[in-house]
Formats: structure tokens, sequence, C-alpha cells
């Protein structure tokens, strides 16, 4: 079945603003997207009220719909969200990653510590999406996964990578994988395997606000 007009427009602008196409504060135009896909604006208009709800568009009276700005507050919020959901999917979804899922994820674990030799941080930014993608794509919870995706769509707006500002982290964050790796791969309690994810997570938070001179989350 085609995807409906509402949904072709959404997943039009999703790619245009998670690939950088639509930088932040482009203003989208409704009457101009809605020419460029050969339909009326009430499905762009649709498109644009789930992007507002994902948080990859803002709306601003006199103004419009406009790309939302990525700034510290955003990925402070975002990455703090997703210490606890991603944590939380992680976790649920361990007792059904098997042995190829489980092998799948060192090899791209792999991957990664050989790009900290020549570091090429959008390169390893991908491949860690992919390597936690295999973490919790099993999670047998709709609504954490749902909130799970809603949170990397919010890091995917802001593009550049933070890698890039807190290179030495990569590293450790290798090392940080392999081990919660082996402790999915023994079945560890669940509880065990969320706080190691939560803290994984809030590590590479931690690293980046230190970067930028501010406090450390408090969660």
């Amino acid at each position: 079945m085609a995807p409906s007009k509402s949904e072709s427009a959404y997943r039009l602008l999703h790619e245009k603003i998670t690939e950088g196409t639509y930088s932040p504060g482009y203003r989208l135009v409704l009457g101009t997207i809605a020419a460029e896909l050969g339909c009326s604006v009430v499905p762009v208009r649709e498109a644009i009220r789930r992007l507002e709800a994902e948080g990859l568009v803002t709306f601003e009276r006199n103004v419009g719909a406009m790309v939302a700005a990525a700034d510290t507050t955003l990925y402070l919020h975002t990455m703090q969200t997703l210490a606890i959901i991603e944590g939380a999917a992680t976790a649920l979804s361990a007792p059904f990653i098997d042995a190829g899922q489980l092998a799948a994820a060192r090899a791209i674990n792999q991957a990664m510590a050989e790009l900290l030799v020549d570091f090429d941080a959008p390169r390893f930014t991908e491949l860690n999406n992919e390597f936690h993608q295999v973490l919790y794509r099993n999670c047998p919870n709709p609504h954490i996964l749902d909130l799970v995706h809603r949170g990397w769509n919010r890091l995917a707006v802001m593009r550049s990578s933070s890698f890039t500002h807190i290179p030495g982290r990569a590293r450790e964050s290798v090392r940080e994988h392999a081990h919660l790796l082996d402790l999915i791969e023994a079945k560890a309690p669940a509880a065990e395997i969320e706080q190691t994810a939560r803290a994984h997570r809030t590590t590479t938070l931690n690293a980046y606000l230190a970067a930028a001179n501010l406090p450390a989350s408090p969660l």
C-alpha cells in the first residue's frame, strides 16, 4: 500500500531535516512543500505537527514552522531522557538478543575501536547509533521503544557529533560497549543492565557538559 500524502510529506521533511538539507532555523513554507509533493497544504500541515511533537520543528507566531535549533539545553534534556528510557529498553530487550545479534554488535564495536587510530567522528557516531539499535530494538514495550526513537530523532537533528567535541570519550565508550555486551551475554539481572546502559549515556552527557564548562547532570 502506498503511503498517504501526509506520511509522504512527513518522510520527506524528516529526511531533509536529519540529513541537514534543512538546517536549524530553516522556515518550512507549507505552500512550497505542498507544490513539491503535488498535494494540498493539509497533509503538509499534518506532517509538520508530527515533527513538532517529536521536537524537530518549532512554531513561532507570525513566523510559522521552522526547523528546531540545536542547543546545549536541548542536548541535555534529550540525553537525560535517553539515559532513562534507553536504559530500560536495553534491559527489556536483552533476553531477546540472540547470538547472531550479539556477534553483530561486537563487530560494530570492533569497527568503532579501529576508528580510534585515525579518528573519524561522524563515522564513529554512525556506528555508535547502529550499535545501540541492535541492543534496544528487541524491546517488547512499544511505548518505550517509541520514546527511544523520538530521542534519537532529536539527536539526529543536532547532526554534529558529540564525539567531535569530546574525542577522548570515544575510547571509553568502546570499552563500556564491550562491558555491556558481556552483561547481556551472561544474562545479568535486568536492573544491572539498565543501570550500566544508563551510566554509559550519562557519562557521555557529562563529558560534553564538562567540555562546555557546564555542571554535570544531577541524574
